[in-house]
């Protein structure tokens, strides 16, 4: 089970983290992705990472501004988001994939996990 939370609103160029809390003992075998949808439009991949770290991928809409993380320990995945726009706004959702080996996913059916979703609202 998955737990997001950090969302919020927030002026144009301000910063957020988001937070995704997994349930179990075994998220070192998970990877991660954050993915958002825009009121009306698909769900997509903001950001993954591999079940242990070594690995990163940035849709190119994001990159330089956002950085996805994890810390194993706490069995949790984090997106930092710096410089937020407008077009930042959106749900985000956080998603986990078992058994994943030391690759990255950028699929939405590609992850069988799926957080609630959090808003992030960015102002201009």
């Amino acid at each position: 089970q998955l737990q997001a939370s950090g969302g919020g609103l927030v002026q144009a160029g301000g910063s957020l983290r988001l937070s995704c809390a997994a349930s179990g003992r075994t998220f070192s075998r998970y990877a991660a992705g954050w993915f958002r949808q825009a009121s009306g439009k698909e769900r997509d991949v903001v950001a993954a990472i591999s079940d242990r770290g070594g690995s990163t991928y940035y849709a190119d809409s994001v990159k330089g501004r956002f950085t996805i993380s994890r810390d194993n320990a706490k069995n949790t995945v984090y997106l930092q988001m710096n410089s937020l726009k407008p077009e930042d706004t959106a749900v985000y959702y956080c998603a986990a994939r078992d058994y994943s080996g030391p690759y990255i996913y950028t699929g939405v059916r590609e992850y069988g996990y799926w957080g609630q979703g959090t808003q992030v609202t960015v102002s201009s």
